[in-house]
């Protein structure tokens, strides 16, 4: 596994050592020892599948507030995904910045969002997959969002949105 820190300060990149050969494709997801060697945290406690039938989907941003925030991995599985953090922790360095990413099955990269960001991603294909393990198990009271389109951030989204949930267009802008 390759670990790059991304320009928001606690979020990384994991990247896939392949070993291929005629049987195919064989490459580590997670390691604990590489992860609690760069700090981050060893142990994930719940893991989801998000399932997306169209090209243009998008999800997001949400994140878990205190007192259980949660810190993701995720990696997609099937198809490809633009994924997005979003720094919302007040006292860190890159507060409000946002970080985007290609995770696709074919790239094999996960990207680390640490506890305090917010979260999402726009489908690049149709029948996408995106695993994500979790270091805190979900808390419906403490499930929230952000705005896909705030301003605050000035995301660049690469496509049209084509599908977005009521619950997530409906999010409150940042301020």
């Amino acid at each position: 596994m390759v670990i790059t820190p991304t320009p928001l300060a606690g979020a990384y990149l994991i990247d896939s050592e392949p070993l291929e050969d005629e049987r195919g494709v064989f490459y580590r997801s997670f390691c604990r020892e590489e992860f609690e060697a760069w700090g981050l945290p060893g142990v994930f406690v719940q893991g989801s599948i998000s399932r997306n039938h169209k090209c243009g989907t998008l999800r997001g941003l949400h994140f878990q507030a205190e007192p259980r925030p949660e810190s993701k991995l995720v990696r997609c599985i099937r198809g490809a995904a633009y994924d997005v953090l979003v720094d919302l922790r007040r006292d860190s360095p890159t507060f409000r910045r946002w970080f985007g990413a290609e995770l696709s099955e074919s790239n094999r990269r996960a990207v680390f969002v640490p506890a305090g960001f917010a979260h999402g991603f726009q489908t690049l294909a149709d029948h996408t997959d995106l695993l994500y393990q979790m270091t805190e198990s979900y808390v419906a009271e403490l499930a929230g969002g952000v705005r896909w389109d705030d301003p605050a951030f000035g995301i660049t989204w690469p496509l049209p949105v084509s599908v977005i949930s009521g619950r997530d267009r409906g999010f409150p802008g940042f301020t």
